[in-house]
């Protein structure tokens, strides 16, 4: 029997995104060492969440944190800072559902882009945010503090959101 997408996220495993709190930390960084190579340290997300306009988010399955975002609140746009899912849960929709809950909070009028950069050799990242509309519009020259690599600085625009939604027409 094949299992799919909705067989793993289905209740008491359904996915829950709220708030990031303190004592998600551990499982945040367990996350976070598996899946980078430069790995932030307790000390990078604390003080970036003693910013005002940085926020995180947590995704759950079954009580377990398996995914996280951390993302900043800018005037026109919301930058992602850091973001990544469980090895074992990856391919499951729980990082789209997470940037999807990213997305709802754009307008036209207000904050209406996201931005964030990507490693030039993360390629299994630059298809996963390509999958859900972003678009690489430059290349970051020696952007990395721990190597010389390059990013891409992809950026995803409400206005494309909405152009790819039906319109409702009156009644």
């Amino acid at each position: 029997m094949k299992t799919t997408r909705d067989d793993c996220l289905s209740p008491p495993n359904q996915l829950h995104i709220r708030w990031m709190i303190r004592r998600d930390m551990a499982e945040i960084l367990c996350i976070e060492e598996e899946a980078f190579e430069f790995p932030w340290a307790d000390a990078d997300f604390t003080r970036c969440l003693r910013q005002r306009n940085c926020i995180g988010m947590v995704a759950e399955v079954g009580g377990a944190v398996v995914g996280f975002m951390l993302y900043e609140l800018q005037r026109t746009k919301v930058h992602v800072l850091n973001f990544a899912v469980a090895r074992s849960h990856r391919r499951l929709g729980i990082g789209s559902g997470m940037v999807a809950k990213l997305i709802a909070k754009l307008s036209p009028q207000r904050r209406n882009r996201i931005l964030l950069e990507v490693r030039e050799t993360n390629l299994p990242a630059q298809l996963f945010f390509r999958s859900l509309g972003f678009r690489a519009t430059s290349v970051l020259r020696d952007f990395y503090q721990d190597t010389t690599e390059d990013a891409y600085l992809m950026q995803f625009l409400a206005d494309a959101a909405d152009s790819q939604q039906p319109h409702r027409l009156a009644g």
